[in-house]
């Protein structure tokens, strides 16, 4: 387990080839991680082509940094390439030998900016799930006024059973409690109402599941949507369908929200001038709002903690999963859900027992 005295014993393996900025932008996100990071990994693997590598590690001044080791990739899987036939056709891409150092001990944690699917294919394929997880979750981190919340499942599974569910608390629990730092985190179902017995027979069995892990989750019960946003919960429980509609919808809506707001106080003289006056507050809020901070979405409960970061994240969206990629492994998320799991099983035996 690594310690919390700011000495990690863990490596990233970073897959730099797969974002859309090219490998200079996430290598550059590295140079601002080892500046700005109280607590360093071990190493970054730098996974991909070692001469395109080299020359952004010179352009960055990070040549012959000991907290850097290249590890060649020949290969790259595109963002349009579908997820099993890349993974077999390009067994030496960059992502597929990312994985693998996590696989075989090398990396606790993979970051890539590449294709989803395969990334999800490949983690699910190479780590396998942890004992008592049969389907992996996608977590994301998402904000409302005063705080940040986790969404989870994000579109990992979109069919889950009630008993999936049940896994996805434990995975967001944990997932906020390293990442967002709450001890005890408030959990919540999505779905049509907050009475007992509303929604459909799934969310009703999921509930129920769930109120039978008593002292191991904070558990509110139902939540509707707008109490995504009033600090009902800290965690957002559903499945992967809902999860991944949900997720969407908002980045449209803080998209939408953005450039309306950008248009109409640009409209004239006496916006501007408001606008401007209006500075501190705009910057206030486009800090709470930034997705840059919390830009890592980890596919929760496998052997081995892989983080995907936006095709298009830029420097600073970079030097914020790597920051969370460094939480996993200084509060070791594997070992805390583990834990939670092996419990979540005594729970439900003993209730059906009772």
């Amino acid at each position: 387990m690594a310690d919390e005295t700011g000495s990690n014993k863990g490596s990233i393996a970073v897959d730099v080839m797969g974002s859309d900025l090219g490998p200079g932008e996430i290598i550059a996100g590295i140079g601002l991680a080892l500046k700005s990071l109280k607590y360093l990994p071990e190493q970054f693997v730098l996974v991909g082509d070692e001469l395109e590598i080299r020359k952004h590690l010179e352009t960055e001044g990070l040549t012959g940094n000991p907290k850097i080791r290249v590890h060649h990739a020949s290969q790259v899987i595109q963002m349009d390439e579908k997820p099993l036939k890349s993974l077999k056709a390009k067994k030496d891409s960059s992502m597929v030998r990312a994985i693998e150092l996590v696989k075989d001990g090398e990396a606790q944690v993979v970051l890539s900016c590449g294709n989803t699917g395969s990334l999800m294919a490949g983690g699910t394929l190479k780590l396998r799930t942890i004992p008592g997880i049969s389907r992996p979750a996608l977590g994301v981190i998402i904000p409302n006024q005063t705080k940040h919340w986790v969404l989870i499942d994000a579109g990992a599974n979109p069919n889950p059973s009630p008993e999936n569910m049940v896994g996805n608390a434990i995975l967001g629990k944990n997932y906020c409690k390293v990442a967002l730092g709450i001890e005890n985190p408030r959990i919540g179902l999505i779905s049509i109402g907050t009475e007992e017995g509303k929604g459909t027979e799934f969310i009703n069995e999921t509930h129920q599941l769930l109120k039978r892990l008593g002292p191991l989750i904070d558990y509110k019960g139902p939540i509707e949507g707008f109490q995504l946003f009033n600090d009902t919960v800290d965690v957002a429980v559903c499945d992967g369908f809902v999860g991944n509609v949900l997720l969407k919808s908002c980045e449209g809506l803080f998209a939408t929200i953005t450039g309306f707001l950008k248009k109409e106080l640009t409209a004239n003289p006496v916006r501007k001038m408001g606008a401007l006056m209006s500075k501190g507050a705009f910057q206030a809020m486009k800090k709470q709002l930034s997705p840059e901070r919390y830009s890592g979405a980890p596919l929760l409960g496998l052997n081995g903690d892989v983080l995907k970061a936006h095709g298009s994240s830029n420097r600073y969206a970079i030097e914020g999963a790597l920051g969370i990629a460094t939480q996993f492994i200084r509060k070791d998320i594997d070992h805390l859900i583990r834990a939670d799991v092996s419990r979540s099983v005594t729970l439900l035996n003993e209730s059906n027992d009772a």
